[in-house]
């Protein structure tokens, strides 16, 4: 039996906010996973840029899944600007043949991708 009152009890029926979400935390993932793959292959001054892009595109990505999660009303401006760093973030991974940097492009362009349609 809960405790709370029943208006109190959070939905967690799928929204519309959810696949987006999702893939920003996905993309938030293999951003992490990437920037630490490119801190530890010895060349980090040669992978400055991507390493960059991947923790602003992590902390983007985490905070616009917050902001849909707590269904804030600056939602939308932000999946608008996460979508512009993902874009960004992938563009840069794609220059380099690590498979971490390419699946960390695969994860931002979903994230990009997802981003898009929900501003739209």
């Amino acid at each position: 039996m809960s405790m709370q009152p029943e208006s109190d009890v959070v939905s967690l029926a799928p929204g519309p906010y959810d696949a987006c979400i999702e893939a920003c935390q996905a993309c938030a993932t293999a951003c992490d996973t990437c920037a630490g793959a490119c801190l530890s292959e010895g060349k980090a001054a040669h992978m400055a840029a991507c390493i960059r892009n991947d923790i602003d595109c992590a902390e983007i990505c985490r905070l616009a899944a917050g902001m849909m999660a707590r269904r804030s009303d600056h939602a939308l401006m932000v999946c608008k600007l996460c979508a512009a760093i993902c874009h960004a973030c992938a563009a840069e991974c794609r220059k380099h043949p690590e498979d971490h940097c390419q699946a960390c492009a695969d994860a931002c362009e979903m994230c990009e991708a997802q981003c898009l349609e929900m501003i739209q």
